[in-house]
């Protein structure tokens, strides 16, 4: 039983990554970072790096692939938001 639960629950952060997709499309369509909060995405990406290492000490493979998932989908738009801010001021 422990094993299935691990299995959903890594399903679940698989799930959690997939749901920062639409963002990273919208900014990357869109080319401009207006609307998205980069504290908020820089913090979601922050703590899924701590539950990254969390997991590799606790052992949980389910924890590290999907909070791993989950950071490549919130860094991407984390580093699409970084990158057309900068654009933004700089054309200032």
């Amino acid at each position: 039983m422990k094993e299935i639960v691990a299995v959903i629950f890594g399903l679940g952060l698989v799930c959690n990554a997939l749901l920062f997709v639409p963002q990273a499309i919208a900014l990357w369509r869109k080319k401009t970072d207006e609307g998205v909060s980069l504290i908020t995405f820089g913090g979601f990406s922050i703590l899924q790096v701590i539950g990254i290492v969390h997991g590799a000490y606790q052992h949980d493979w389910s924890l590290i692939l999907g909070m791993s998932a989950s950071l490549l989908t919130c860094g991407t738009v984390t580093m699409l938001t970084v990158f057309y801010r900068t654009k933004r001021l700089n054309s200032r």
